[in-house]
C-alpha cells in the first residue's frame, strides 16, 4: 500500500512517532489542542471543521487512515462550526453518550462515508503484536490464578465500556481502568499499596466488543516502570489484541524490575 494514500490521526505519546519513522510518506494530522511528537510537516484539524478536514484528506488523494496515540474529547466551541460539520452534532454526540466504543464506530463510519477505510495499527506493523504464549520472568500459580480472575472482571468491565485494564492481587480487584487512563489507575494502586496484601497483576486487553482497527490498547517500558512502582509482581496481555512498544525494551525493562510479562492466549 502506498504510504501516500495513508492518513495518520496521531494523537499524544510515542506510538505516532514510531509509525511515521516506520512508514515515511504518511500524511500525518493532529487534532488542534492535542500536539503529537511526530517531526514535519503536520495537518492540524479541529472537531467542529470535521467535514472541511475529511474533504482536504480526499483531495490529497487519502484512502485510508490509520489512528495512533491517545486522544481526549475535545472542548467544544460552538460558534466554530461550519454549517455541514454542525449537521453531524446529533449523531456524534449521541455517540459520544453511549460510550467509547460507540464514539469510535461513528468516527470509522464517518470516514468510510468519504471513502476512506480504516486501517489498525497491527495491520500496518504486525510485529507490534508478540507472539501468544510469550513468558518472560517466573509465573507462579497464584499469578495464573490472578490473570484469571482479572481476565473476568475485564470481560465484564467490557461490556459496560469502562476500560481496558485492571489489577488484581491475590484474587482481590484493587483497580480497574476508567476514564482518566491506564497511568492514573497504576499511579493509584501506587499511593496505595497498603491495600495490596502482596503482588499482583496488571491486565491488559481490548473490550471483548470495541473495533480492532482503532484504540488497540498499548503496553512499553514506561508501563513496566509504572507497574513496578506500583509493586506490582508481572504484566499480563491478550495475545493478538495488546501492541509492544519496543518489545526488547519493555522486556530489558521488565527484567531489570523483577518484573514477569505473558502474552496470555
Amino acid at each position: 500500500m502506498n504510504p501516500n494514500t495513508i492518513a495518520l490521526i496521531a494523537g499524544q505519546g510515542a506510538a505516532p512517532k514510531m509509525l511515521a519513522q516506520a512508514v515515511p510518506g504518511l500524511t500525518v494530522c493532529e487534532m488542534d489542542g492535542f500536539p503529537c511528537e511526530v517531526e514535519g510537516e503536520v495537518l492540524r484539524f479541529r472537531f467542529e471543521r470535521l467535514v472541511p478536514f475529511l474533504d482536504e484528506l480526499v483531495s490529497r488523494g487519502v484512502t485510508h487512515v490509520v489512528f495512533a496515540g491517545s486522544l481526549s474529547r475535545p472542548k467544544i466551541e460552538p460558534e466554530m462550526f461550519d454549517l455541514k460539520t454542525a449537521q453531524l452534532v446529533p449523531r456524534l454526540v449521541g455517540a459520544m453518550q453511549q460510550g467509547d466504543d460507540a464514539t469510535l464506530r461513528a468516527v470509522i463510519e464517518l470516514f468510510s462515508e468519504w471513502e476512506i477505510e480504516t486501517l489498525g495499527i497491527h495491520e500496518i506493523l504486525p510485529q507490534l503484536l508478540p507472539p501468544a504464549g510469550f513468558r518472560l520472568g517466573t509465573i507462579s500459580e497464584r499469578d495464573e490464578k490472578d490473570a484469571e480472575r482479572a481476565a473476568a472482571i475485564h470481560a465484564a468491565m467490557g461490556e459496560a465500556d469502562v476500560g481496558q485494564g485492571c489489577v488484581v492481587s491475590n484474587g482481590l480487584c484493587l483497580a480497574v481502568e476508567t476514564q482518566p487512563g491506564t497511568d492514573a489507575m497504576l499511579e493509584f494502586v501506587a499511593q496505595h499499596k497498603a491495600l495490596n496484601p502482596g503482588g499482583g497483576v496488571f491486565f491488559k486487553a481490548p473490550k471483548p466488543t470495541q473495533d480492532r482497527r482503532i484504540d488497540l490498547p498499548v503496553i512499553g517500558p514506561q508501563t513496566v516502570a509504572q507497574v513496578a512502582r506500583a509493586g506490582l509482581k508481572g504484566i499480563v496481555i491478550e495475545a493478538g489484541g495488546v501492541m509492544v512498544l519496543d518489545q526488547a525494551a519493555t522486556a530489558a525493562a521488565a527484567t531489570e524490575a523483577g518484573l514477569f510479562l505473558w502474552v496470555r492466549p
